[in-house]
């Protein structure tokens, strides 16, 4: 037994081309597993993500994640990669075979029992829209009839499976894991960053944790700086391919836009630097971590858009703006959170006490270790 549930050995499949939340949610997920006396092994083709946690991996190569671009390339492959997965959790004998994208998922409909045990998917977003409709549609419905138990990251995911067939009766909706101990202000770190960063006292430095991906609106906070004056600090933290360009858009701020790396382990340090967080949905959003972090820190959240927003920024704890990924809109809000500080103590107060019970580890684990085990 460990921790009044009996043991499990929980084999993780997650292959991505990315390094994105979900991702790194599931290895927090794998790592919080690890120490309560588990047995959790990741299958992946990016052995670093692990990189500071106990968490073993396994390499596997299975192709690109699947989607409009490499439907043929994936279906043609597929024995090939069948072959591959199979023959890693025939070595590795899970007791649940967890499973996170939608090319493992399908694949593992294919294999038989004695090799997978228990399958568990675990869904971070919406289901996307190319597979809501006609043959993508039918396949995915008919692979999650295998699934003992999906675990979605908010109602809105959970919705978007039940009408695309998935049956109902399987799916729960957990919150993401976060440590919520860890994930606090601090004023140390505060003054130190806003040191190095040339800020003094009265600087409002705006905050934003993103993947630096085109599909992430991320190019409308850098522009509402254009409608911002004054002592007014943009500092983005993140890495990806759109970065050159967001760059590019941001050269007439000069050094009142500063970009740093992804702030892997030490996020909450950043965040208590920042008098407020900025988060640019794309249009497909589970839970966003981002919008949660910023919350355990205490300080306000405002979102571009209410995709994933909506129900973790509930009233008296940030702002969804309108217009959508509208530049000067984000600014006029942030000009009235620049001006109003009892504003940002207060909601950035609200925000940390909602986030901390939304994401209260031992409900949380609780919740992952009856899906993942036996009868759950």
């Amino acid at each position: 037994m460990t921790g009044g549930h009996p043991r499990l050995r929980v084999v993780s499949v997650q292959t991505s081309s990315e390094q994105g939340g979900a991702e790194y949610a599931n290895v927090d997920l794998l790592d919080a597993l690890h120490h309560r006396g588990h047995d959790v092994v990741l299958v992946t083709d990016q052995p670093d993500i692990v990189r500071g946690t106990p968490v073993p991996v396994r390499p596997i190569a299975l192709g690109p994640k699947l989607g409009r671009g490499t439907w043929l390339r994936v279906g043609v492959s597929t024995p090939l990669y069948l072959w591959r997965l199979g023959r890693v959790l025939r070595e590795l004998r899970p007791r649940t075979t967890l499973l996170h994208f939608k090319k493992e998922q399908m694949l593992t409909a294919l294999l038989p029992r004695r090799l997978t045990g228990r399958v568990v998917w675990a869904e971070w977003g919406p289901l996307p829209l190319p597979m809501r409709h006609g043959l993508p549609r039918r396949l995915y419905a008919a692979a999650a009839r295998r699934a003992d138990r999906i675990v979605c990251v908010s109602r809105g995911t959970a919705d978007s499976l039940v009408e695309a067939g998935a049956p109902a009766d399987r799916i729960e909706v957990v919150p993401n894991l976060l440590d919520v101990s860890v994930l606090a202000f601090d004023a140390d770190a505060r003054q130190v960053l806003r040191t190095e960063w040339g800020a003094g006292p009265d600087t409002f430095v705006i905050g934003a944790v993103a993947r630096l991906h085109p599909i992430k609106r991320n190019d409308v906070i850098v522009d509402a700086m254009a409608h911002l004056d004054g002592d007014v600090l943009l500092v983005i933290s993140g890495e990806g391919e759109d970065e050159d360009a967001l760059r590019e858009r941001a050269a007439p701020y000069g050094d009142r836009v500063r970009f740093l790396p992804t702030q892997r382990g030490t996020v909450e340090r950043f965040l208590s630097a920042c008098d407020v967080q900025v988060f640019a949905p794309a249009p497909m959003e589970g839970a966003p971590r981002s919008i949660s972090l910023g919350q355990l820190v205490g300080i306000p959240v405002i979102a571009t858009d209410s995709v994933g927003a909506d129900e973790l920024i509930t009233d008296g704890t940030g702002t969804i703006v309108q217009p959508s990924h509208d530049a000067a809109a984000l600014a006029r809000v942030l000009e009235a959170y620049r001006l109003d500080t009892d504003r940002r103590a207060r909601e950035g107060a609200a925000g940390r006490a909602v986030a901390h019970e939304r994401h209260d580890p031992e409900r949380v684990l609780s919740a992952l270790e009856r899906a993942l085990g036996p009868g759950g």
